[in-house]
């Protein structure tokens, strides 16, 4: 055994077995140990095994090569200390080592991963609780519980191990007893990991890691009331940090009050500040306790498997971060991120858009969805973006080399040099590419057999106006009005509200605007509005839904709509429209609250989203009803064929490009035509290079998608002769009838014809 080992593994010559009967106790009895500059392993071992109590406890540390070896027992046989070691992935001790997740076993030994060892005396043992030691994400070791008697730990004992877990590994880091780099096992190593694309793009840059915790200088405390003290100071520097972010970072600049306080009610509407204040009274330092109960919330999170109520996790995280920086236990956020990847756990939308102010060139977050709304905000601001597997957060150090990659789903921490060049080929292709597509911005979306074509754009903040120039869109087919709203945290008043919509008209000059009327619920939840308690928030209490149930809301916006026009011309559309008489009914609200408005709009166009399948077999009497109707794909996909888009293992199942989504696109088409009521597609869809060219194909002459895609889209559509590709996309169909995509084929035909996908 090393030297360094020796000293710390030595026990205390005086052994005392106290019954402990709460967390505080146990904490008091480490600090007065570590306070004696005496205590060493056997007596961390000994003082965690009684005071839960176990019948046994061990500790394993890291050495150089993926291995752990034992190093102090409390209840097993001594002699195999120093003699016993496991690789990592070995054994239950080995695969927490390697996940960095606990393990709590009622019955360890029929475990499938069970190792047994004849010389640690661990026979007689039926529970197990192993315990992942780590410093700032890197595994330093194990330690572990045993107990007689079948069961599982209760979450008070397991929350006890963990704070011990973090308590040893500042230990062994001050006593150099891992013979491991500061940066545990792999760490020098190139790492890669998968994901899904949030929004498209190839970044490369330092890492910038934020939200990880470093380790904390002190974890115990023998004064709670101070402790408490400079919690609640840190709640107010918190609070009035988050006060300043909104009013810097916000669209239009003005953030009312209640935004701050629906944030706060966010913060504090799970009680865990409650079980912030619990854990100080126990014994724990304030940013211990904030720690230690922002840890177990994620993994409460984590076990949820509804990803929209998971994504709500985000404002918490926030103030969390913001109360470890008041605490002094993490790093504030660097005045500049110029070309930085960021990386972090969750991000919310204000968040995001701070960062965007400060310059990254990437994101990767650990828990995020394509639907989420810091996705949608990534592909407004054209900023690359990867939901990234979990992990990743805690193998990265701020500095590293890091490339991401939305499109390949791959982030990759400390890339090899080889790896490096065939990205930096690709990012100067990108840029050679981005030349090219410039030359489409002022050209007429006009097709080779002389098809016209409106490509217009998919917005949700005033900022993403700026580029209606840049990518010659035509106008705004969808103002997605509950974005800035999400962004601030609240609906604004009606003032508010209609000095928004009067700047959005102003900036569009003159340029066509369809507003879509506020889309709340599901995963579109503002700060302090509770979760509904359903099975699939998707398709329940949302959008219309909750214009129409509490209408006070929804004619607040319609007026504030008809106000922002001022006069001007005014289309508005229904989100999630599932009947024709609710449409009705949401066009009755507008048109009462149009008899009260002066001056009113110079001309009037309601019209629907179509993302509900029943409308499909009302189109009569919508269409005869209805100014306009704009397919919406993402949530009609996931009605349509029963998946939800929030479900990462479901996001690629099924494509727009199937003959079922065609086939439906086609008679839309042709009613609406029949009907002269104007057709467009304004979800994701739209924005696909393919997917615009089948839809132009079926009869589709206005699509509205990211302004990121509008390029991209124009220059294959020019380029393009429907009357050649319309016998043959019928073909793919016939043969496609059976549901599945036809993607693959139609790729094939646009590169023969040498068009740009």
């Amino acid at each position: 055994m090393p030297q360094d080992l020796e000293s710390i593994a030595k026990p205390l010559r005086r052994r005392r077995k106290p019954k402990f009967g709460s967390t505080r106790q146990l904490f008091a009895r480490l600090r007065e140990a570590l306070a004696s500059g005496h205590a060493g392993l056997p007596d961390i071992a000994e003082l965690v095994a009684q005071g839960l109590p176990a019948d046994a406890s061990v500790i394993y540390v890291a050495r150089a090569g993926e291995v752990l070896e034992m190093a102090a027992t409390y209840g097993l046989n001594v002699s195999a200390v120093g003699r016993t070691r496991l690789r990592v992935g070995e054994g239950i001790v080995g695969m927490v080592a390697a996940s960095g997740d606990p393990l709590n076993l009622a019955d360890a030994q029929n475990h499938p991963r069970y190792v047994y060892r004849a010389e640690v005396g661990e026979e007689n043992m039926s529970a197990m609780l192993a315990m992942p030691v780590k410093r700032a994400g890197r595994i330093l070791g194990v330690i572990g519980v045993m107990s007689h008697e079948a069961r599982q730990y209760a979450p008070v004992e397991v929350e006890a191990v963990a704070t011990v877990a973090m308590l040893l590994a500042e230990i062994l880091v001050q006593a150099g007893a891992t013979e491991l780099p500061e940066e545990g096992f792999s760490g020098s190593l190139p790492r890669r990991y998968a994901g899904h694309g949030l929004a498209p793009g190839i970044a490369r840059g330092a890492i910038l890691v934020y939200g990880a915790t470093p380790p904390i200088a002190r974890l115990l405390t023998d004064d709670p009331a101070t402790e408490l003290e400079r919690l609640d100071l840190a709640v107010e520097a918190a609070n009035k940090s988050l006060d300043g972010l909104i009013s810097a970072s916000l669209p239009g600049g003005n953030a009312p009050r209640e935004v701050l306080e629906a944030y706060r009610m966010v913060a504090q509407s799970s009680g865990w500040l409650t079980q912030v204040r619990q854990a100080i009274n126990d014994g724990l330092t304030a940013e211990t306790a904030v720690d230690k109960v922002a840890r177990n919330l994620r993994e409460r999170m984590r076990r949820i498997a509804d990803p929209y109520l998971r994504e709500r996790l985000a404002d918490i995280e926030d103030m969390v971060n913001r109360l470890m920086v008041a605490l002094g236990g993490m790093a504030p956020k660097p005045e500049c991120a110029e070309g930085n990847i960021l990386l972090v756990r969750r991000l919310g939308p204000a968040d995001l858009l701070d960062w965007h102010a400060r310059g990254i060139a990437g994101v990767a977050i650990e828990e995020a969805s394509p639907s989420g709304h810091a996705a949608i905000l990534a592909r407004a601001l054209g900023l690359p973006a990867l939901a990234v597997d979990r992990g990743a957060v805690e193998a990265a150090t701020s500095g590293e080399e890091a490339l991401l990659d939305a499109e390949g789903e791959t982030l990759i921490l400390r890339p090899e040099p080889e790896v490096i060049q065939v990205y930096e080929r690709a990012l100067q292709v990108r840029s050679v590419r981005a030349a090219e597509l410039a030359t489409y911005r002022d050209r007429p979306s006009i097709t080779k057999d002389g098809t016209a074509i409106s490509l217009m754009m998919n917005v949700g903040l005033a900022l993403e106006l700026d580029q209606l120039e840049r990518n010659g869109a035509e106008g705004i087919g969808l103002y997605r009005t509950e974005i800035a709203a999400l962004a601030a945290g609240g609906v604004p008043d009606v003032a508010g509200q209609a000095a928004e919509y009067s700047r959005v008209l102003d900036r569009a000059r003159g340029k066509k605007v369809q507003f879509r009327t506020l889309d709340l619920g599901a995963d579109k939840l503002l700060p302090g509005e509770a979760a509904a308690d359903e099975e699939n928030p998707a398709m329940g209490w949302r959008s219309i839904r909750v214009g129409l149930d509490r209408p006070a809301i929804l004619r607040r916006q319609l007026r504030a709509l008809l106000l922002g026009a001022q006069g001007r011309p005014l289309s508005i559309m229904f989100p999630m429209v599932a009947t024709v008489e609710e449409f009705r009914a949401a066009r009755d609200l507008l048109e009462a609250e149009i008899a009260r408005v002066r001056p009113a709009p110079a001309e009037i166009e309601v019209g629907t989203m179509i993302e509900v399948p029943s409308l499909l077999f009302q189109l009569p009497g919508l269409l005869a009803e209805a100014d306009f109707v704009s397919v919406g794909t993402n949530d009609l996909m996931q009605f349509l064929f029963a998946a939800d888009r929030g479900t990462p293992g479901l996001a690629d199942r099924y494509d727009p490009l199937s003959a079922p989504v065609l086939e439906l696109i086609e008679q839309l088409v042709v009613a609406c035509r029949q009907a002269g009521v104007p057709l467009s597609i304004c979800g994701e869809a739209a924005g696909g290079p393919l997917e615009a060219l089948a839809f132009a194909a079926v009869g589709v002459t206005r699509l509205s998608m990211s302004g990121n895609a509008i390029l991209p889209v124009k220059a294959l559509l020019v380029e393009a002769d429907l009357n050649a590709l319309r016998p043959i996309l019928r073909e793919l169909r016939r043969a496609g009838a059976a549901g599945g995509s036809i993607r693959e084929p139609l790729a094939a035909w646009a590169r023969e014809h040498n068009l740009p996908v």
